[in-house]
């Protein structure tokens, strides 16, 4: 048998090693908390704060997905770093009564990033610097709209997650829920006929949904106007949606290229359809200005001079003056273009001739409407 106080010197010399590594692994933290008013903040608090605000909504072109970019962390201290949003979205198989499970991050090691969403699938991640379509953000607020892998019929449920710079994710959001109904196909045929200051549209319903069945609801429509062929537009003209297939649009401005499209949706809250083929319009004024009045004629030495009242329209380019030799017919123009003075010389006047004058007003639009003639005045030359 060995004699216990043999290895007691061994022993001792293990103990003082350990004791050594123990200080080496202590000092850190001890010279990390020095000048520290409060504890050291627990790794989860540091997190980025969830989004709070998700919602879903059904477009043509599928989910699509808003919310606000989170600003704090979960300590409620400013976040200055986030850096992207992953989408996490996952097919619901029950019935629509139940309530969708709960979304909860497995991570790959302390709070490396997560490497999964039991039950979901990671469908994007939004770069918030650059991010590409259909992804979407603009200050504060971030939009994706999902448009692969989807089902007519079938039911979604969405959360996203902030990471920041890091690679520390958020709590996820909140669910939001949605049935991916068919929206109908676009509306057909359209037509516009422009007027003066207004243009008229018509098109022809459409009879099927996307999925080929019949509407089973009351078409509602709204009518989109841009001013280039690729421009995207914002919101419809209508204020409300209509219920026929027809709209007037009175806010057009004359000389202006308008192009206007179209969707349908089956019911007031149904899913928009894609746009329709794009019609361009080009309204006119077609009103001409009031005629001229109180014209008058009278001869000065081997000339003609007219006068005449000043017409009030604010587009007036100016006036035009036509003679003849016999009164009602015949007349001629005096003056190649409008002009803005309301008197006039006629120079090219013979002796003993009489001359019969009216006196036109001319707009500025790119149709130049004339006006009626104003009333005739004469005048013989001795």
């Amino acid at each position: 048998m060995s004699d216990p106080r043999a290895d007691r010197p061994a022993r001792a010399g293990r103990w003082r090693a350990c004791l050594a590594v123990a200080v080496v692994l202590a000092l850190p933290l001890t010279l990390a908390a020095c000048g520290k008013r409060g504890p050291p903040v627990a790794p989860e608090r540091r997190l980025p704060g969830a989004v709070q605000d998700l919602t879903a909504t059904l477009s043509a072109e599928g989910v699509r997905l808003a919310w606000t970019l989170p600003k704090i962390r979960v300590d409620r201290s400013p976040l200055k770093d986030l850096q992207r949003i992953d989408v996490y979205r996952r097919l619901e198989d029950g019935p629509a009564t139940e309530a969708p499970r709960p979304a909860i991050l497995s991570f790959g090691g302390l709070f490396g990033g997560p490497t999964a969403m039991p039950g979901f699938d990671r469908i994007a991640q939004l770069t918030i610097e650059k991010p590409e379509a259909p992804a979407e953000v603009r200050g504060g607020q971030a939009a994706f709209t999902d448009g692969r892998g989807l089902t007519f019929g079938r039911r979604y449920t969405y959360v996203v997650v902030a990471v920041d710079g890091q690679g520390r994710p958020s709590p996820p959001s909140n669910r939001v829920t949605v049935v991916l109904a068919p929206p109908p196909t676009p509306p057909a045929g359209l037509t516009a006929q422009a007027g003066d200051g207004q243009v008229r549209l018509q098109w022809t319903p459409p009879a099927t949904l996307e999925d080929g069945s019949p509407p089973g609801a009351p078409l509602a429509y709204d009518v989109y106007r841009a001013t280039t062929p690729e421009a995207k537009p914002g919101r419809p003209l209508n204020p409300e949606p209509l219920d026929r297939a027809q709209y007037v649009d009175l806010t057009a401005q004359n000389d202006t290229t308008y192009y206007y499209s179209v969707r349908a949706r089956s019911g007031v809250g149904g899913p928009p359809s894609r746009p329709s083929a794009v019609a361009a319009a080009t309204p006119e004024a077609t009103t001409p200005p009031a005629a001229p009045r109180g014209l008058v004629a009278a001869v000065a030495g081997p000339t003609v001079r007219l006068a005449w009242e000043a017409v009030g329209d604010a587009d007036l380019a100016g006036y035009l003056v036509y003679r003849s030799h016999t009164s009602g017919r015949g007349f001629e123009k005096l003056t190649p273009a409008p002009q803005t003075a309301t008197t006039y010389v006629d120079n090219g006047v013979q002796p003993g001739q009489t001359y019969y004058y009216v006196v036109t007003a001319v707009d500025r639009t790119r149709r130049a409407n004339e006006s009626p003639p104003s009333a005739e005045a004469s005048a013989r030359l001795p």
